[in-house]
């Protein structure tokens, strides 16, 4: 079996014209390819950054992390935001209900030199967050969304450290708050404002509303607006860039067992048309390569292992495996047998085509938006709701 962790990129027949589209600057930071790993709760750790960084440049952005596990440097917490030392920049997701607790986790962050950029989630569509006004619901609350974001901004420019910001278009489609919110952020200092473009009730069903992307590109000028959702690959992002006119993309799901892509991405916006058209043999290299940096990463064979099983299906998406050794792969219990099951693909199999592109990942259906009681009856935050968010700060991820 090949062990090698890349392969010779292939062309495709007519070239893509040049993007013209300038690195991405936020505050004192630049990033020559503008492309954003999106945090992914138990895929974005240290491991999976580095197969990403190895293919091409961006940013590459932790799990995200709670504030309040940060102000009490719960083990996992600082885990999380730890980064291999040749990592840079260094970029992490905070999530936090309450200003407080979020000015004290951005400013140890700072202080302690942590990291070089800082990114406030209000994108989650979990019900355990959002029932109790966390994640994509938040900005609904305009004096909460606007004292978490004036606080990250103000305790993060003590070290020069740039603040953007991820949410989603709103609830529902009749209590959109995207506009509103990228204005609020922008005005209070941020560096960029992404925009993933589903609601909360879409959670991750349907398709991403690239008008809303292009919509507020163009209701905040001066700052830099980054899209997200619905990109699949190099050739998407190019679409995603010139429908909407966004500064750069971020990418999420769509690298779920793809960590080339970054390759493709910035061969794209460079105006290069190789591609990443791996074969079996070298998407096994990779995923075998995914698990011993997992094991590296947790310094636990086991852990590192089961780590690794959730993304066997990520990997092989399109590929003729066969469901019984794909079952088998998805309980291997040590790095021995992962190799053993690894051997008995086939090498000679190529790059499927289609079968290997479009969605990835689990899109659902869309929901009912769960939220406090009373939730959307005021922009403003109510006493009694002030005191419910408290539990919204669970160490839980999303989009």
């Amino acid at each position: 079996m090949d062990t090698t962790t890349t392969q010779r990129p292939t062309h495709d027949p007519a070239p893509p014209a040049r993007l013209d589209l300038p690195p991405l600057r936020l505050g004192r930071l630049t990033v020559d390819v503008p492309v954003v790993l999106a945090p992914m709760a138990g895929v974005t750790n240290k491991a999976f950054r580095r197969l990403c960084r190895e293919y091409g440049g961006g940013l590459y952005v932790t799990e995200m992390v709670t504030a309040r596990a940060l102000v009490e440097r719960r083990p996992e917490s600082m885990r999380i935001i730890d980064h291999d030392p040749d990592e840079t920049p260094r970029s992490i997701q905070i999530y936090g209900v309450d200003a407080v607790n979020v000015g004290r986790a951005v400013r140890m962050v700072v202080e302690e030199d942590r990291a070089d950029h800082v990114d406030l989630n209000f994108g989650c569509p979990v019900p355990k967050v959002t029932k109790r006004g966390g994640g994509s619901a938040l900005p609904w609350k305009t004096d909460l969304f606007t004292a978490i974001v004036r606080t990250a901004v103000e305790e993060a420019s003590r070290g020069d450290v740039p603040v953007t910001v991820k949410m989603r278009k709103g609830i529902d489609d009749e209590h959109l708050t995207y506009l509103e919110a990228g204005r609020i952020a922008r005005d209070h200092g941020v560096a960029a404002v992404a925009l993933h473009g589903r609601t909360l009730e879409q959670h991750y069903s349907g398709t991403a509303d690239w008008d809303a992307i292009a919509r507020l590109r163009e209701a905040l000028p001066d700052v830099p607006v980054l899209g997200n959702g619905d990109i699949w690959s190099a050739e998407d992002a190019v679409r995603m860039v010139e429908r909407t006119g966004v500064d750069g993309v971020v990418v999420g799901r769509g690298c779920q067992g793809r960590p080339w892509l970054f390759g493709d991405l910035q061969a794209a916006f460079e105006g290069r048309a190789e591609r990443f058209r791996p074969g079996l043999a070298t998407v096994a290299g990779i995923l075998r390569r995914h698990a011993q940096l997992l094991v590296e990463t947790f310094g636990d064979e086991g852990k590192g292992v089961r780590e690794i099983r959730k993304h066997v299906a990520w990997y092989f998406k399109g590929y003729p495996v066969g469901g019984e050794l794909r079952a088998r792969l998805a309980q291997v219990p040590d790095l021995a047998t992962l190799e053993a099951l690894l051997a008995e693909l086939d090498p000679d199999v190529g790059y499927p085509g289609a079968a290997v592109e479009g969605p990835r990942g689990r899109a659902g259906s869309p929901r009912r938006a769960h939220l406090p009681d009373g939730w959307l009856a005021s922009r403003a935050l109510g006493d009694a709701e002030r005191l419910g968010l408290t539990a919204a700060e669970l160490d839980v991820s999303g989009g």
